[in-house]
């Protein structure tokens, strides 16, 4: 879709450009005129043309004598000089002559005429204007002088270039909700025959980076109507009542473009909850008020379609998600695998990748990615491509890419010492080991020991087979002693502990502890809801709902939770205490391992442990 770009220039600007040509006209242009119609001339010449009779008619004026020879063609003008007999010798010559009347005139009327007329016209055309640029901006001539109640709204208008549903992937079920919004906004005909009418909005709900305003443009790309943007912050003022005269001009614009769409982007600025307290937001909910209104005013039989997309949809006012307004829920949540797959081919589509990529492989890496970071996985992998001096996308740039935007960059300047990379060796090679043997646990795709720049000194990427929707409470148990593995791992071949197990800690707290409060899946609180859990798609805020006694029983069973499933790694560890050796030692000397090398290992058959201790490494 083209944006149609609106003119913002102040009103100074027009005054100064009118007062520049007026300058103009008086100072240059007529005097540049005038000079070319009339010839100076000196008093000589002027003597010689009466002597020859030469002379038509004849002004003369304080300063300076104008005359025109006998046709009357050309004008002439000369200097005034003292002389008696002038007069004798143009009426001798015949020639036509006279001398200005002199009028005196009253200061006020050169005042009035000089400079109060100017004036008075030229500040009534700079208020016809600003008149005429304040009826398009919406609102009264107070506050519009400075464009304060404009709604400021991007318009798309029609393109044959615009954004199709065909350039959405991996949101199938929103696409086919608004596929019915184009489908009215084409054939209107057949939906007023059988009575129906078309919902007024359509609320687009999900987490960050899945679409949501991509699947807005597709929309208007589809129906092929004029499409305005705004975001909800846009109708924030400084100044009470500024808001309600954006959103009334929002409305009146789209009105006048009928059929379009409206598209409010972060509508929770604006719409949330009304709290009614003392000392709220008087300017949000009188913004809010009047997106209600206009939302309860307009016909929709016209063809204008409301959308709004939002990532907090619970913090939004009741009145605003009322069948009559926003009709429809629209939920764009994060892509599963084979949404991934097509997000990854469409953003693929658009560079040059080699004929062996394994996109499969590659979104079951990216698990729980959205679409937005899709797009930005196959970009760094083409990045990657160029900076190898490659002309094309391969497997390991893609799955490079997936691991740089999960863990960051490599950390190239950071050098750890054969010690500390023994300890990561031994620590990785522990969370791999534990959830190799543990049954319902996803297999071992990478592990690597080269620091990244989000801070980690190593990980260990698992990657399901499969989709995964459902977790059982073995698999989650199972988890938790993958994450207490790489702890258990120092303390079984070093005797001691380090920091680097301090983000395992805090995965297994938050897993037990939701286990408990939000899963049921402990006995003695058995199905009691004990944490609430807000803005779930802004990283799930919660809170506790239970009472101080009931929160120290639930700590002390994450306690045994975590301490149950550390002893049980521990456990494995110790009896694949050969295995633990031999992979951290190979693991020490490529510094990165596959999954299928680490398998390879752990499968072969058990040689013969030499008499060696970690000394050799």
């Amino acid at each position: 879709m083209q944006e149609v770009k609106n003119p913002k220039k102040p009103m100074i600007f027009y005054y100064l450009i009118v007062l520049l040509v007026i300058l103009c006209l008086n100072f240059i242009v007529l005097p540049i005129f005038t000079e070319h119609q009339v010839k100076e001339v000196d008093y000589s010449k002027f003597m010689q043309m009466i002597n020859k009779k030469e002379i038509g008619s004849v002004n003369i004026e304080s300063n300076q004598i104008i005359f025109t020879d006998k046709d009357e063609t050309h004008i002439y003008k000369t200097g005034v000089i003292e002389d008696p007999q002038l007069v004798d010798r143009l009426y001798d010559s015949g020639a036509k002559f006279s001398s200005e009347i002199i009028k005196e005139t009253s200061p006020f009327t050169n005042l009035l005429v000089g400079f109060i007329l100017p004036m008075v016209i030229f500040v009534g055309l700079g208020q016809l204007m600003a008149r005429r640029l304040n009826s398009k901006m919406g609102g009264g001539m107070g506050a519009m002088q400075f464009g304060m109640g404009k709604s400021n709204a991007k318009v798309y208008v029609k393109s044959t270039s615009g954004i199709k549903f065909s350039d959405v992937a991996g949101e199938d079920e929103a696409k086919e909700i608004l596929s019915e919004l184009v489908d009215y906004l084409h054939t209107p005909e057949k939906y007023r025959e059988i009575g129906a009418s078309m919902p007024k909005g359509a609320l687009l709900v999900g987490p960050p980076g899945t679409g949501k305003t991509l699947l807005a443009k597709a929309v208007a790309g589809e129906a092929n109507v004029p499409f305005f943007s705004i975001s909800g912050s846009e109708f924030v003022e400084m100044f009470v009542g500024m808001g309600a005269a954006k959103v009334r001009d929002l409305f009146k614009q789209a009105n006048e473009k009928a059929p379009c769409i409206v598209f409010i982007d972060e509508i929770d600025a604006i719409g949330k909850k009304r709290g009614g307290q003392v000392g709220g937001n008087d300017e949000r909910e009188q913004t809010l008020n009047q997106l209600l209104t206009e939302m309860d005013g307009f016909d929709g039989s016209k063809g204008v379609v409301i959308l709004a997309a939002t990532n907090q949809p619970d913090s939004l006012d009741p009145a605003l998600l009322r069948p009559g307004r926003f009709d429809r829920r629209v939920p764009v949540e994060l892509p599963d695998l084979q949404g991934r797959i097509d997000i990854l081919k469409v953003h693929a589509k658009k560079m040059k990748v080699g004929d062996n990529v394994d996109y499969n492989a590659v979104a079951r890496a990216a698990a729980g990615a959205s679409g937005a970071e899709l797009a930005n996985i196959v970009n760094e992998a083409a990045l990657r491509a160029v900076r190898d001096n490659r002309k094309f996308i391969t497997q390991a740039d893609l799955e490079e890419s997936v691991e740089v935007v999960i863990a960051g960059y490599q950390k190239k300047n950071r050098v750890l010492s054969n010690k500390e990379k023994l300890i990561v060796s031994y620590h990785e090679i522990g969370h791999a080991l534990v959830a190799a043997k543990q049954t319902e646990s996803a297999p071992v795709h990478k592990i690597t020991i080269i620091p990244r720049t989000s801070g980690a000194l190593g990980y260990t990427m698992q990657v399901e087979e499969g989709e995964h929707f459902l977790m059982t409470k073995d698999e989650l148990l199972n988890k938790i002693a993958t994450l207490t593995g790489g702890r258990a791992a120092e303390e079984l071949i070093f005797h001691q502990i380090t920091t680097g197990a301090s983000n395992d800690i805090e995965q297994a707290t938050k897993l037990a502890k939701a286990m408990i409060t939000r899963y049921g899946m402990n006995e003695e609180f058995d199905m009691v809801a004990m944490e609430t859990v807000t803005n779930q798609y802004l990283g799930g805020d919660t809170s506790m709902s239970c009472s101080l006694e009931t929160q120290t029983e639930i700590d002390k069973k994450v306690r045994e939770t975590v301490k149950e499933q550390h002893a049980k790694a521990l456990q494995i560890l110790e009896d694949n205490s050969a295995k633990l050796h031999e992979l951290a030692k190979y693991l020490y000397e490529h510094e990165t391992i596959t999954g299928e090398e680490f398998m390879n290992i752990l499968e072969a058959h058990d040689e013969p442990l030499p008499e060696s201790t970690t000394d050799e490494f």
